[in-house]
């Protein structure tokens, strides 16, 4: 197989979900000079003001904001700092931490907590908290699930404490019909903790997901979507193809022309995370017979649905085939496949979040391939449709610091960066 990996502008991709790739150290940190003239543009001072304020020429701003002359003395650094009317540690990007940074953090311990609870199997009295009736159980994991899709993530931490701890009360009242609201919640909650950064929290909820949906065949396949969410964020490609395609074989139909939407929506999103797992371990062939395979049960289940909240059809696919190629190291097929998927009529049918992500990738994509400047267009349309997703994931503020840090970075993008503290 031709290792595709090599070349594409000798770019490097950063995978968060690989150990020891994509950790910023010191040195890749947004430079000075950008958060100079970041700044400066913030207090309305053209480059000869500010040089004139600090007893400089113009063309020495220029260089320190281009990063041609370094600022290496503290009392300069100090003289910039009180022209900008700042403190000195943010030219350094030793912001405070955005509120939401912290209000993510706290909230995934208060998941955590839930999560490590064992009142129902110790026979511990449900508290203050009515129990609820599944159909109302029904409801509140629909709304959770419905936040997640469009992209708000804080109020889906912010619910899922609760959601938990109901759903498990409600299944030990009724542990047939409570079955399904359960495994929702768990899925929910692994989906949630994957897109932030948890993958160990999250590996926990995914196994309590197929734990309770174990004896239902399309409660394992609709939690094994999670699982594999969750072992190729671990940086287990292979169990997670191998749990994958399990699944899959499990909840496919005899004869494929004879399946029900909803089970070829279930099978083909399997095979599609499949194929990403393929890829992720570099195997090209692998991946491309398993998208094939997904494009035909999708071509079946049409645009337009959310069979088990999976989003599947025959966009999603493309969008799938857009996120193997920058996997396998191609960022040139991937912008090729990513702009011929956001054109097509599904599009706009997908979940704001579900369009969200795929952005991100597409920023990585555009990067990858030596333009910051299309990376950084794409990185603003997300915060203008779905601002959570860069600010509560890791791995998107990761693409975000990268695009800012390239000398052709949009305006934008800089003052995205700046703003989130990502530099």
């Amino acid at each position: 197989m031709t290792d595709r990996r090599r070349g594409n502008a000798g770019a490097h991709r950063y995978d968060a979900s690989r150990p020891g790739r994509g950790v910023a150290n010191n040195s890749d940190r947004l430079p000075i000079g950008r958060r100079v003239a970041y700044w400066r543009g913030r207090r309305r001072m053209s480059q000869q003001m500010f040089a004139d304020r600090l007893g400089k020429s113009k063309s020495w701003v220029d260089k320190v904001e281009r990063g041609v002359r370094s600022l290496d003395r503290v009392s300069v650094l100090q003289e910039i700092a009180a022209v900008l009317q700042i403190d000195t540690a943010v030219l350094f990007g030793r912001d405070a931490q955005p509120v939401e940074v912290t209000e993510r953090a706290e909230g995934v311990q208060r998941i955590r907590v839930a999560l490590s609870r064992y009142d129902i199997p110790l026979g511990r009295p449900a508290g203050r908290r009515p129990v609820l009736p599944v159909d109302r159980m029904l409801r509140e994991v629909t709304h959770a699930w419905t936040t997640f899709q469009h992209a708000r993530y804080q109020q889906v931490i912010d619910l899922l404490p609760d959601l938990l701890t109901d759903a498990q009360r409600t299944q030990a009242g009724d542990p047939a019909a409570g079955r399904v609201p359960l495994v929702e919640a768990y899925r929910i909650t692994a989906s949630l903790l994957v897109k932030v950064g948890d993958a160990e929290l999250a590996r926990l909820a995914a196994d309590r997901a197929m734990i309770a949906a174990t004896g239902d065949r399309t409660l394992v396949a609709a939690a094994a979507v999670q699982l594999g969410e969750v072992l190729r964020a671990a940086g287990q490609a292979r169990v997670a193809k191998s749990a994958l395609l399990a699944a899959a074989y499990r909840i496919a139909p005899p004869v494929i022309e004879h399946g029900t939407p909803a089970e070829l929506a279930l099978c083909g999103t399997l095979l599609v995370q499949a194929a990403l797992a393929a890829a992720q371990y570099g195997d090209e062939p692998g991946a491309v017979e398993l998208i094939d395979d997904a494009a035909g049960m999708a071509d079946r289940v049409g645009e337009g649905h959310d069979h088990h909240r999976t989003g599947f059809g025959p966009t999603a696919v493309e969008l799938a085939r857009a996120a193997v190629s920058l996997e396998l190291g191609d960022a040139r097929d991937a912008i090729s496949r990513h702009e011929k998927a956001v054109r097509r009529g599904g599009w706009r049918w997908l979940p704001t979040g579900h369009r969200a992500a795929h952005l991100v990738d597409a920023a990585q994509a555009y990067l990858q391939a030596g333009d910051p400047v299309n990376a950084g267009r794409v990185l603003v349309d997300v915060e203008r449709t779905a601002p959570a997703e860069i600010r509560h994931r890791p791995d998107a503020r990761e693409v975000l610091a990268q695009v800012a840090r390239d000398p052709y970075a949009p305006e934008p993008v800089i003052h995205l960066a700046v703003t989130l503290g990502v530099g």
